[in-house]
């Protein structure tokens, strides 16, 4: 087993006493003793049979103590934590349970559909989430700016205020444990916010420095975990800009604890390496693995409509065994498609965005031309632009165009979308008015993620994916949902041709 490595040492991670009921975890280094005792022989001599019999016993104590040791490698005095059960749904891949499923998303002020369905808010979904927790709501989180002070005041921030002021009092005021899980603090990502939860004892924070874990990335997560059987996940920031002036989307579940756990343990990884000193072990614990995954989706009922979903997680260090990495999601929910895929997603490019030095990652710009080339899917990418787009994405998506037509049946197709400011006040708000999109849509599945589509995303940075297909039902299903989005979208009057957008 990997997680006994040559020397019998292993990190790993170990329930902490004192929070033991709140299942928090510690990265502890803990060192195994050695197991083996020597085997005295007797100097007598014994007959044949009583030699046999002795091997024998002595043979079945040697297996015994080795099984000990791969199975308990921190002994049985030390293991203080209860036995793990293993959940009926995640042996089974089967949830028996009818869970429910609410595309949702923030729509900037101003911007105008006319006679287009607007799906639930955000805003909403999160106030639901308050409301509803008995017991507990996790959060990991990018960082932190609910109250307009955080940025510049404005009229559009009370949502964010409410939120935060619905948190701090589930916090204060009805006993509810929350806990954040957010990527290390800088100056134009403070943690004012998440401090002052703290410091009135509204919520316990750990911060993850993925420096330090990785040696580069952020985590980029944007996740809610309610009472173990709720949850949220999409590219809202927690930010009072996601809920008013930047478009998002996302998902959130109710009632679904058979996922909701399995989401749990993605928040867990988080978790313990927020802890200090804290560490990526070579192998996970085992009660950290999963056995939902893209070659085993959990079989779920979401709105009443038999469904396969699973979740996945970047980069691939944060993923236990059986996690299915973010990037195997996105290339496994692609070669899927029979038909199209569509694509909406804030930065596109077969590069790195963030390292020193320019770096070509063309890992899913290949899968979209080989899929366009050879079998034929039609293929269409909607990408945001805003002040903060680099100009070099331009070229790769016209290289990506191009290829259009290159064959009688190639078609690949890109568009620009743009979220103006209706007002010189929305012009002014610093990072807003974008189009924060991140998810796929195909004739076969749904993807709803938390990263941008870059190689960083999925190399070291945090991120989770959901994703869903409900293709064999003939109802409305969260695919139809978010094809009539992406359409709603790709026809309006914010998306533009590639050509006719001066992106410098």
């Amino acid at each position: 087993m990997k997680w006994v490595n040559k020397g019998i040492k292993a990190n790993i991670v170990e329930l902490n006493t004192a929070a033991e009921d709140e299942g928090r975890f510690d990265m502890l280094g803990l060192e195994v003793g050695d197991l083996s005792n020597p085997v005295h022989r007797r100097t007598i001599r014994r007959p044949k049979e009583n030699l046999f019999k002795s091997t024998f016993l002595t043979v079945t104590v040697i297996l015994g103590v080795t099984l000990l040791v791969l199975f308990f490698p921190h002994g049985l005095g030390s293991f203080s934590r209860k036995p793990v059960a293993v959940d009926v749904e995640q042996t089974s891949a089967t949830c028996n349970q009818s869970c429910q499923i609410t595309l949702v998303e923030s729509i900037p002020e101003g911007l105008t559909y006319p006679n287009k369905t607007i799906q639930p808010s955000i805003f909403d979904s999160w106030l639901r989430l308050i409301d509803i927790a008995e017991e507990s709501i996790d959060i990991a989180s990018f960082y932190w700016s609910l109250n307009g002070e955080d940025v510049v005041p404005h009229p559009s921030a009370w949502k964010g205020e409410l939120v935060f002021k619905r948190l701090k009092e589930a916090g204060l005021e009805r006993g509810i444990q929350i806990r954040v899980a957010q990527n290390q603090p800088s100056k134009s990502a403070p943690d004012e916010d998440t401090s002052v939860l703290e410091s009135l004892g509204a919520a316990v924070v750990r911060t993850l420095d993925f420096s330090r874990l990785i040696g580069s990335g952020i985590l980029h997560t944007k996740l809610w975990v309610v009472d173990g059987k709720h949850f949220f996940v999409g590219s809202a920031n927690m930010d009072w800009r996601s809920l008013s002036q930047v478009k998002e989307l996302g998902a959130t579940v109710y009632d679904c604890p058979c996922l909701a756990k399995d989401m749990s343990k993605i928040f867990e990884v988080y978790w313990a390496l927020g802890d200090v000193n804290a560490t990526i072990p070579e192998s996970w614990p085992q009660d950290l693995s999963t056995r939902i995954n893209y070659t085993n989706p959990l079989m779920v009922a979401l709105n009443d409509t038999q469904s396969s979903v699973y979740l996945s997680s970047s980069p691939p260090q944060l993923c236990p065994q059986g996690r299915t990495s973010d990037l195997q999601s996105v290339l496994h929910t692609m070669d899927q498609a029979h038909e199209y895929i569509n694509i909406a997603v804030m930065d596109y490019i077969p590069a790195m965005l963030y390292t020193p030095h320019h770096q070509y990652w063309p890992d899913i710009d290949n899968q979209l031309r080989r899929l366009a080339i050879n079998r034929g899917i039609k293929i269409r990418l909607l990408v945001s632009h805003w002040k903060h787009t680099t100009p070099a994405i331009v070229p790769f998506l016209k290289s990506l165009a191009d290829i259009t037509n290159v064959y009688p049946h190639v078609d690949v197709q890109v568009k620009i979308f743009i979220v103006p400011a209706f007002s010189p006040d929305q012009e002014k708000i610093p990072f807003a008015r974008v189009n924060h999109n991140k998810y796929m849509v195909t004739d076969k599945a749904a993807y709803i993620g938390t990263s941008n589509w870059s190689g960083d995303y999925f190399i070291s940075t945090g991120g989770v994916g959901l994703i869903v297909n409900s293709s064999e039902s003939s109802g409305q299903t969260l695919q139809s949902q978010l094809k009539e989005l992406f359409d709603r979208d790709w026809n309006s009057a914010y998306a533009h041709p590639l050509d006719s957008v001066n992106i410098s």
